[in-house]
């Protein structure tokens, strides 16, 4: 991952916590400033927002039963009970002094980091799969427990000192974990939002640098000292944020679920469909429309390059762009007559050129789209030849853009294992045997032995895409729509 592009997250942890050790240096800008209510009103509304994300992801992982949203319910639900317990037990409001009001404020930070570090794992993860054991029951029971514990803090607030969490070298330790578990939890999501660009992604993380800078001034700062306030607006925001990213997250899905299953995927279609923009969703619906052959060979090619891709160790941005050129690169034949697209027999050298101009045509409307240079590439390159023989450009070898490299194996793969009316599909071994035959002429050699060993690994990389089309129907409608393809 590239600093700069991290820059952002931790320079909103950098800013407050400069903010606080200029205060601290200089007394008389960090005066007291006692004043109990209002303390307890910022706490309520940190508790509220905590608790409103927490029911929203609460629903939405019941109705998806996916643990991960649940694991993303549980860090807020943790943060809304035990920051209340922080806000009832503030000295001199409800009750009197005791050490429940800093451990509580702690603990709320600390429980949160744990359970967000625990929804950016993947599904098949140990612990996730533990967890999924309990998936029905895994949020009511920590909801009520952590309650109790809440309760019985709050009626017995000395109890909190069985364990001095707010002495050394305890306090320390769990510092360093929340702050290493929450930049974990950055380091993850972000790697998602680099693919899919999805706002409630980075949301989380930007909640987390804040929830960093918050927890530090909590155990550094003195209570009631205008600097110690800052946390508490750190933790206001932060969860503003969280609510900012839903709600854009809910903008470009239309309901909390589908808005937080689109931030879970695994399935590899969703994938595709949630991570491509509105022009792209218009272009598969009017190759679908055209041609659905094209639309559903498109869909496979896209899932084949992914997962060469992946082989290959591209980054995110390169996946992200080779989702949406791929799914689309074939767009320009949506200009060719039905006659030379769908002719059963023998091009002409007319109707060759026709069809030759395929990913030029590609090129200039998805240009004027606004498509980046990679998904352009994709799009005008994809039938270019590592020998230099291919169309439209004549380019050879390294001067092919590698992701169109990567879509040529792809395309051409899917091309031969499919049935057309002039012909009959090949079988994968005979289709493996053709590109290993021209690996180095047509192909680039990485790429098809890349391809060739992913296949031999994990053959589900050839067979789950075709056999989804096969049994779900034609994907690209759904991923016009925005819907999902299962």
């Amino acid at each position: 991952m590239k600093f700069h592009a991290f820059a952002g997250p931790l320079l909103a942890a950098a800013i407050p916590l400069l903010l606080f050790e200029l205060m601290t240096s200089w007394s008389s800008m960090d005066t007291m400033l006692r004043h109990p209510s209002g303390h307890f009103y910022i706490v309520s509304s940190v508790a509220a927002l905590s608790t409103v994300i927490a029911i929203l992801a609460g629903v939405a992982g019941s109705r998806l039963r996916n643990i991960e949203v649940s694991c993303l319910s549980l860090a807020f639900i943790s943060l809304a009970e035990m920051f209340a317990v922080h806000g009832f037990s503030t000295p001199g409001f409800v009750m009197g002094p005791s050490s429940l009001t800093g451990i509580a404020a702690q603990l709320s930070v600390f429980l949160a980091a744990v359970w967000l570090a625990l929804s950016s794992l993947s599904s098949d993860h140990p612990l996730v799969l533990s967890l999924s054991r309990w998936k029905n029951s895994l949020v009511p029971i920590w909801t009520v427990s952590l309650g109790l514990f809440a309760l019985v803090g709050i009626v017995f607030p000395s109890i909190v000192d069985i364990v001095p969490w707010n002495r050394n070298p305890i306090k320390s330790v769990v510092v360093v974990i929340t702050m290493g578990l929450h930049f974990f939890t950055m380091y993850r999501y972000y790697q998602s939002y680099r693919y899919s660009r999805f706002p409630l992604q980075l949301s989380i993380v930007y909640s987390c640098a804040l929830q960093i800078a918050a927890q530090v001034i909590m155990v550094s700062g003195k209570t009631w000292m205008l600097s110690w306030w800052i946390y508490h607006y750190l933790l206001l925001i932060s969860m503003l944020v969280m609510l900012i990213g839903l709600i854009m997250q809910y903008a470009s899905n239309k309901s909390i679920v589908g808005a937080l299953k689109a931030l879970f995927t695994r399935d590899p279609i969703e994938r595709i469909t949630n991570s491509i923009s509105p022009s792209v969703k218009a272009l598969i619906l009017a190759t679908e429309t055209k041609d659905p052959y094209t639309a559903g060979h498109n869909f496979r090619v896209t899932m084949y390059a992914l997962r060469l891709a992946e082989e290959l160790q591209a980054t995110p941005e390169q996946l992200r762009a080779l989702a949406q050129g791929a799914i689309v690169h074939d767009v320009g034949k949506i200009n060719v007559p039905d006659s030379i697209l769908n002719k059963p027999g023998k091009l002409t050298d007319e109707e060759r050129l026709v069809i030759e101009q395929h990913p030029v045509k590609g090129y200039e409307l998805c240009r004027s789209l606004g498509f980046m240079k990679e998904e352009l590439d994709i799009i005008r390159s994809h039938h270019e030849r590592w020998d230099g023989s291919g169309y439209p450009d004549r380019l050879q070898g390294e001067r092919i853009p590698r992701l169109a490299r990567i879509v040529a194996v792809a395309d051409v793969y899917d091309a031969l294992t499919s049935n057309r009316s002039y012909r009959q599909a090949r079988s994968h071994s005979e289709a493996l045997a053709f590109l290993q035959e021209q690996k180095g002429k047509h192909f680039d050699p990485v790429c098809v032995d890349a391809w060739v060993r992913l296949c031999e690994r994990d053959p589900q990389a050839y067979q789950y895409p075709a056999a989804m089309i096969r049994e779900g129907g034609m994907p690209a409608a759904a991923a016009a729509t925005g819907g999902a393809a299962v």
